[in-house]
């Protein structure tokens, strides 16, 4: 994909080069994968008859995850059934050798690098709408208050029976769009997404109550038109989007506690106590709102809630600011007896990455120590997940990076055009490698290269374009006078 002579793709295949991933998949997992075929064990038990359905975006084929829910008197039980990546994919092949190297699959906006060979992800493992396929199934029952009142994992072999999306099933549950065709087609899978739907409240009001942080997030996307980039759009994260994020973290949370209950070290996802938390107490005062001095999880959402309130329309501004303070995640291993670290952001005391083995490999470590308790083996040694877990954090730091490097690039073709108009936008960084900022509309990242001084994250400001290099991935901007 070029744009006046710039080539995108090459930039993207270099950016993977340069931060230590491999883009291209060496002739031995290709040979490994002309052996694998669609495998199901007759041995597991049969849920193919069940309303299974799966929500994601409108052009994924990776299918990771489908759900199904049932009412049982005040409680409803939930069923999440994850791709059975595992059973195809023996540890120590070339095919597991390579995702071990590249831990995650890699979205640059304008190709995707696969962790795993793609016919494997959206073909033979793939969750797919009518295919049987074996699955890691987490059942849970979540109670009236929101609380996961007990749960228990096994595998099984399922069928998706309807594939959605979030932009067409989000506006339905939020009543501002009529119901798509297939749920306007069948009673029953409508009644299964309302149902969904209102274990989905449970586990997220359950979860603000504890602390858990209720961000208004802003996800981009290249308009690309004749392989032109035309503009950025904007997707917002909605219901449909909640809904499923809300069974994911209830399925971590519920694999974190059944490993720590069977006592084997495994991969934990944490999110410590911010370090800049006198900033976000700082970015709370310029509301008139006040913080405890130490990290409190819940007076932090609460203030965030009172925002939302007060004023909806700069809420992501704020979400962004405070996103950004709180720091990335990472990946360590919890043995049987360690303190739990828990995860800041979802207020969880344990918690891990189980529920996308198709493209994130600590969630593909997880299901083989998963499987360990069945047949009682030992498939990672105490340094081995060590050095996965530390591998697992760098890499997905270098994939921010190759992402936010051709966000940058995309963003700089998509403004080349507007060079000299004015924006508002948001202080997000203060690096010593300078100060940058995202301007609200489009919602695009780049540096201050004037009028930067005493500058903080959070702040918000009116900047003007100076120049843009798609070449180098740079928006260049300078502040303008506060009217």
């Amino acid at each position: 994909m070029s744009h006046d002579g710039f080539d995108l793709a090459a930039a993207a295949r270099q950016e993977m080069i340069d931060h230590g991933f491999t883009p291209d998949f060496p002739k031995d997992v290709s040979d490994q994968l002309a052996t694998i075929g669609v495998s199901i064990d007759t041995s597991l038990r049969d849920l193919r008859s069940l309303p299974w359905s799966s929500i994601d975006n409108d052009d994924s084929r990776d299918l990771d995850q489908i759900e199904w829910a049932e009412r049982s008197g005040d409680a409803i039980r939930i069923a999440v059934a994850i791709a059975d990546v595992e059973a195809s994919v023996a540890k120590g092949t070339p095919i597991d050798n390579f995702a071990a190297a590249q831990t995650t699959t890699v979205y640059t906006g304008v190709r995707t690098f696969p962790m795993l060979p793609e016919r494997l992800s959206t073909d033979l493992t793939s969750l797919a709408e009518g295919q049987d396929r074996s699955a890691v199934v987490i059942d849970m029952i979540i109670a009236a208050d929101g609380t996961i009142q007990s749960s228990n994992t096994y595998r099984a072999t399922v069928r998706n029976q309807a594939q959605l999306t979030y932009n067409s099933i989000g506006p339905w549950l939020e009543n501002s769009a009529s119901a798509p065709p297939k749920i306007a087609a069948s009673s029953v899978l409508e009644a299964q997404l309302r149902l969904q739907d209102e274990a989905a409240q449970r586990l997220a009001a359950a979860r603000e109550q504890h602390g858990a942080l209720v961000f208004d997030r802003i996800e981009t996307e290249p308009v690309i038109t004749n392989g032109q980039v035309r503009g950025i759009a904007v997707n917002r994260h909605n219901r449909a989007a909640q809904l499923i994020e809300d069974f994911m973290i209830a399925a971590n949370e519920s694999i974190a506690r059944a490993l720590r209950e069977a006592g084997i070290s495994s991969i934990r996802r944490v999110v410590k106590d911010p370090e800049r938390w006198p900033r976000i107490v700082e970015l709370a005062a310029q509301f008139g709102d006040k913080l405890p001095p130490t990290p409190d999880s819940g007076a932090l959402n609460a203030f965030l809630l009172r925002r939302r309130q007060a004023d909806p329309i700069h809420y992501p501004d704020i979400s962004l600011s405070v996103l950004k303070l709180l720091g990335p995640g990472e990946y360590i291993v919890a043995g049987p007896g360690d303190p739990e670290q828990g995860h800041f952001s979802l207020a969880a005391h344990d918690y891990t990455h189980s529920t996308a083995p198709n493209r994130r490999f600590a969630d593909l470590v997880t299901q083989r120590l998963l499987r360990s308790l069945e047949n009682r083996t030992t498939p990672y040694s105490g340094s081995e997940l060590e050095t996965i877990a530390r591998n697992c954090t760098l890499k997905e730091d270098a994939a921010r990076k190759v992402q936010r490097a051709m966000s940058k690039r995309i963003a700089a073709v998509a403004l080349e055009r507007r060079v000299g108009e004015s924006f508002s936008a948001v202080v997000t960084g203060v690096t010593p490698k300078g100060v940058f900022a995202r301007v609200l509309d489009p919602p695009v990242e780049g540096r201050i290269m004037r009028g930067e001084q005493g500058l903080d994250v959070g702040d918000r400001i009116r900047v003007k374009l100076l120049g843009a290099d798609p070449q180098r991935g740079f928006i260049d901007f300078g502040v303008l006078p506060s009217r």
